[in-house]
């Protein structure tokens, strides 16, 4: 059945196609590493390691020293959908900025493929049946600074090139920026913001008709869009945080904050022009070696088909992660949604510190 869902998602996009979209390029939304993902993304202003871009790529200028390298891996839907992400991040030393290079996939493989089932006269043919695969990928370049005279201020930007490929029916080629800035202030508080396609990000895309198009009796079906130009608009990413030192051995760190939608989804404040999500976050770390997390997010008012009633979902996640000299491996465990749908993705990722090793 979930397979069913992915084709109608797919066929959706092709028969409703229109330039602006409120869910394109919704991949790199995922974000990576399971810290963050177990914290319910609640690291826009803490996220101070290679995975920062994926977050907030100002986070990177906390690597001051030598490299870091990570890595991770997660299926979703019960292995249905692959998710990969590298990433590597190098401090330089000649103007204190940091370089970040990061690849992103997402794939559904064995889709099957419907089109050609019925002939032009009507006939089903189940011979005609065959299989497809979809994968979005990324790469990332990013940079982050402090600005002269700013060392309590960091500033980064993503630079992203987008290949997305739809089995033999279509492909597009996209690119974007996002912008991102974290301030620390003198009171041990931490305000980060990013935004996302900060001035659009758009995908090109080339379609061929003869394979996604059918003629049956003389009408067609699952005709070509017209529009082969997609824009993503901007996405804002607002928290708050601070580390709370509990005793010598543990510390906390929570972290609040918004996710804001310039268009109108069923988010619970939700307007023509804007859609505004919370969140909240935190990790409970023992002598910054053991690390237990936890998060709520993706707060939406969401009609349910049995009842046909309105009701509120949202996401919750956990996790674990433990850190020996430059070595961490972090686990998280998310929800689709407590209220609605609720299936469960796990996620396991790694990450060298060559810093910290060489110590």
């Amino acid at each position: 059945m979930k397979k069913y869902l992915f084709i109608l998602t797919l066929l959706s996009v092709f028969s409703n196609a229109q330039i602006v979209r409120k869910y394109s390029n919704e991949f790199l939304n995922i974000g990576a590493g399971a810290r963050g993902l177990a914290m319910g993304g609640a690291v826009i202003s803490n996220q101070n390691d290679v995975y920062a871009p994926m977050w907030n790529p100002a986070g990177l200028t906390e690597i001051d020293r030598d490299w870091q390298g990570a890595a991770m891996h997660a299926e979703y839907f019960e292995s249905i959908a692959k998710y990969d992400y590298i990433s590597f991040a190098k401090a330089l030393d000649s103007n204190d900025g940091v370089l970040g290079i990061s690849i992103v996939r997402l794939g559904v493989d064995n889709i099957l493929n419907t089109t050609q089932m019925i002939d032009s006269e009507g006939n089903i043919d189940y011979d005609k049946i065959s299989k497809f695969s979809t994968s979005d990928y990324s790469g990332i370049i990013s940079y982050a600074f402090h600005p002269a005279g700013k060392e309590k201020l960091s500033v980064g930007v993503n630079a992203k090139i987008v290949y997305r490929n739809v089995g033999k029916f279509a492909n597009g080629f996209g690119f974007g920026f996002d912008l991102g800035a974290i301030y620390n202030a003198d009171s041990g508080y931490k305000f980060g913001a990013m935004l996302r396609d900060a001035i659009t990000t758009v995908n090109f895309w080339s379609i061929n008709q003869k394979e996604l198009s059918a003629i049956v009796n003389g009408e067609e079906f699952n005709p070509a869009p017209k529009d082969k130009m997609e824009i993503t608009m901007p996405k804002l990413n607002m928290g708050l945080s601070k580390n709370f030192e509990l005793n010598r051995d543990l510390e906390l760190l929570p972290e609040a904050g918004v996710n804001v939608d310039f268009a109108k989804t069923a988010a619970l404040i939700s307007t023509d022009f804007a859609s505004i999500t919370p969140y909240l976050g935190a990790e409970l770390s023992f002598q910054k070696m053991i690390f237990v997390r936890a998060g709520v997010n993706k707060f939406q008012n969401v009609t349910d088909i049995e009842d046909l009633k309105r009701k509120v979902t949202f996401q919750p996640s956990a996790g674990i992660g433990i850190r020996y000299r430059g070595l961490t491996l972090d686990y998280a465990i998310t929800s689709t949604g407590i209220g609605g749908s609720n299936y469960f993705s796990n996620f396991f990722s790694l990450k060298l510190d060559m810093g910290e090793f060489r110590n």
